[in-house]
């Protein structure tokens, strides 16, 4: 399971010229499952991404986070982030998750972030989506749980 941590200023999610999802203040998060991912990781993840220190303290030291800032959480699925790109020119997704199983992952982790934190919103999964963000320094920062 990755997920990619970008501190933004705004941002917002479109399908077909609509806005399904949008936040002021806070953090985008790119997520991507692998096959051998499960629903038990999902707390581990969450908590990482909720707790994660992206936000200035008042020595301007990234001591905070998402939480300790009361920012909005915008979680958007990205099948693409689970590919292999060691070799060649062409992405494999060999071990990126089934469609299913991805789909599933994905609203569990939703569901757990939601229970611990608020605002959240969500990209459509599976869908075609246009993601606009203002990142905020850049401030990036990939979590891999590391269970590949």
């Amino acid at each position: 399971m990755l997920s990619l941590l970008q501190r933004v200023t705004e941002a917002r999610v479109e399908i077909d010229g609509q806005t399904i999802a949008s936040i002021g203040p806070g953090i985008l998060v790119l997520i991507g499952f692998h096959r051998e991912d499960t629903v038990d990781q999902i707390p581990r993840m969450a908590e990482r991404i909720l707790s994660y220190r992206l936000f200035a303290d008042d020595e301007d030291r990234m001591n905070r986070s998402v939480k300790d800032c009361a920012g909005a959480l915008l979680l958007i699925p990205q099948f693409t982030l689970a590919a292999e790109t060691d070799r060649g020119l062409r992405a494999s997704f060999s071990s990126a998750a089934a469609p299913e199983h991805g789909r599933l992952l994905f609203e569990q982790l939703l569901q757990e972030c939601q229970r611990q934190h608020s605002p959240v919103s969500a990209g459509q999964f599976g869908a075609h989506m246009q993601v606009h963000l203002v990142n905020d320094g850049p401030v990036s920062f990939l979590l891999d749980d590391g269970t590949r």
